[in-house]
């Protein structure tokens, strides 16, 4: 093992916003673990294709967030592969609406548990790795929560969540490990909804101040930016979303 590589596990990497993570961090020269759930085909189809271009380079693990196990077996996986953990990006996520007349227990355990518990325990799992290696912690939030999307409840609070998550684990974790988050705006469109018809996505771009849409590999800038490029940065959030947040119109 060359001790001076660096290693990233990357939750949700299979695809989208996950994989252009993945890409981007494997271009400057970091070893993956690419943690799936369901996304095989996709997780087999990205490993390959960043082992054709650094041998060795990309290891993939399925793991279902919301079993407890999960959280050992991905970091354990990490350190049996490479020896070593410097990064740790939170970024799978569950995302739908939670009518409060239509609201359960079930809505709630996966939303919280996929976007909230899971990360806060695979920081905890990490932790001690990551201490020796200086490391990094970028969990993906939403830009989103300042003004929550109605009938998105239960997700607006687990999001919310990995905010506060950010900036107590910043504080725990310092010096040696460095905490940010990622905040999305309109980057991508969910895969499955209705909502988001040619409308709606018009008055969503209409309300940033760019006035576009971004796309994935904006978010993987800024994680790449804060895991590299950064090392005076911690408990912040940072927001890609084109002004929409701010803007007052």
């Amino acid at each position: 093992m060359n001790k001076k590589k660096q290693v990233a596990i990357v939750t949700g990497g299979a695809k989208r916003v996950g994989a252009a993570i993945c890409q981007r961090l494997h271009k400057a020269g970091i070893d993956l673990i690419i943690h799936y759930k369901n996304s095989k085909t996709e997780a087999i189809s990205l490993q390959n294709q960043l082992n054709k271009i650094r041998k060795g380079s990309a290891s993939i693990i399925q793991a279902d967030l919301l079993d407890p196990n999960s959280y050992s077996l991905i970091i354990n996986q990490a350190i049996n592969i490479y020896g070593k953990l410097d990064f740790l990006i939170n970024n799978a996520s569950s995302y739908y609406p939670t009518k409060i007349n239509d609201v359960n227990e079930e809505n709630w355990n996966e939303l919280i548990g996929s976007n909230l518990k899971a990360s806060l325990f695979l920081c905890k799992e990490a932790s001690p790795f990551l201490k020796k290696t200086n490391g990094c912690i970028i969990n993906i939030t939403d830009a989103h929560i300042t003004n929550p999307k109605k009938e998105y409840t239960i997700y607006s609070i687990a999001k919310s969540g990995l905010t506060t998550l950010t900036k107590s684990l910043a504080q725990e974790l310092g010096p040696e490990i460095r905490v940010n988050a990622v905040a999305p705006g309109p980057v991508l469109w969910p895969d499955k909804s209705n909502e988001f018809d040619a409308a709606y996505r018009k008055k969503v771009i209409s309300q940033t101040m760019l006035k576009k849409v971004g796309n994935a590999d904006d978010i993987a800038k800024a994680v790449e930016f804060l895991l590299l490029n950064a090392p005076f940065i911690t408990s912040h959030i940072l927001n890609v979303d084109g002004g929409r947040s701010f803007n007052s119109e």
